[in-house]
């Protein structure tokens, strides 16, 4: 009998996480591996499991897999396999939810002291020469109000660090349920409407894309800052920019986009009160572990009570 095969959409995987899976053959599909790829591969190996890291997994690749029992997450974000699909072939999704989110948290949390604190320009402005003590000030969050969209394992991590900080923090989310003490559970338009610094920890669903857009932007305090370690399509991108620099938005911190990998002549670039990193706040050391761990022990249990194909 032939080894059962597990794909990875990606080049590596932790070697914790293959010890799990010692008993099938891994197969990865590189770096940035596109649909083709995917769908030559499930065709080819016809593997029990999909490890989702990178590209997208919709019924096409679905469908050239019939063994397929399970599509894993190496990640908390599933929206880049397609569900409903998946759903309708009897083929579960699971995610290693909360695995990556001390590191997603602490980048949110990166972000939000690097525009509030102006550390890149003012690093800039340093190695160029200059010494800006008479004339920049910076903002101080201490007795500031943030609001989180998204009580999940990562929001309330954030949101713990927020209150270590004596900021009063609000957040919104339908599903989250016995919240601490230290945060308010407020509707989105109080929210927009109350927070001086704003941080996405949510999924990106049809119902909320472009959640933070012309009319909600408006509704923000002005110099409100912005972050987003979540998904890109949560927020109009053209909306943003354009509340950027008529001031009603003083700062953003984005390690996300609608479109990934960000190419060259992308609007952000070279604007002032960007500060953008290349979707890596889940990219630690720990965290790779956390993930690889979480997916291969996710796709086990699922394995382990569906029973295999006759």
């Amino acid at each position: 009998m032939s080894t059962p095969a597990i794909i990875v959409t990606g080049a590596d995987l932790a070697q914790q996480a293959l010890d799990l899976l010692a008993g099938f053959e891994v197969i990865y599909a590189g770096k940035t591996p596109t649909e083709d790829d995917l769908l030559a591969l499930a065709k080819q190996h016809d593997p029990v499991a999909i490890i989702v890291r990178y590209g997208k997994v919709g019924a096409s690749v679905m469908d050239a897999a019939p063994s397929l029992k399970v599509i894993s997450k190496h990640g908390s974000g599933t929206d880049t396999i397609d569900k409903v699909a998946a759903q309708a072939r009897g083929i579960e999704v699971v995610a290693a939810v909360g695995a990556n989110a001390a590191a997603v948290a602490e980048q949110a949390l990166a972000l939000l002291l690097a525009c509030a604190k102006s550390v890149v320009q003012l690093d800039a402005r340093m190695h160029v020469g200059h010494w800006d003590k008479a004339t920049h000030k910076s903002l101080e969050l201490a007795g500031r109000t943030v609001g989180l969209v998204g009580l999940g394992a990562i929001g309330l991590r954030f949101a713990k660090m927020a209150d270590a900080l004596g900021m009063r923090v609000i957040g919104f989310d339908p599903y989250a349920k016995n919240l601490p003490d230290y945060v308010q559970s407020v509707s989105l338009d109080t929210l927009w409407r109350e927070a001086d610094a704003i941080s996405l920890h949510c999924p990106l669903t049809d119902e909320n894309r472009s959640m933070l857009n012309t009319a909600t932007l408006a509704q923000c305090k002005r110099g409100v800052i912005v972050v987003n370690t979540a998904r890109g399509g949560l927020i109009d991108e053209a909306a943003l920019l354009q509340a950027v620099r008529s001031g009603q938005v003083m700062a953003v911190g984005l390690d996300s986009f609608a479109v990934e990998p960000m190419t060259a002549g992308h609007p952000f670039q070279g604007e002032k009160h960007f500060i953008l990193s290349p979707h890596i706040g889940g990219v630690t050391s720990d965290a790779y572990v956390n993930m690889g761990v979480g997916a291969a022990r996710n796709l086990l249990e699922v394995l382990a009570r569906v029973p295999a194909a006759a």
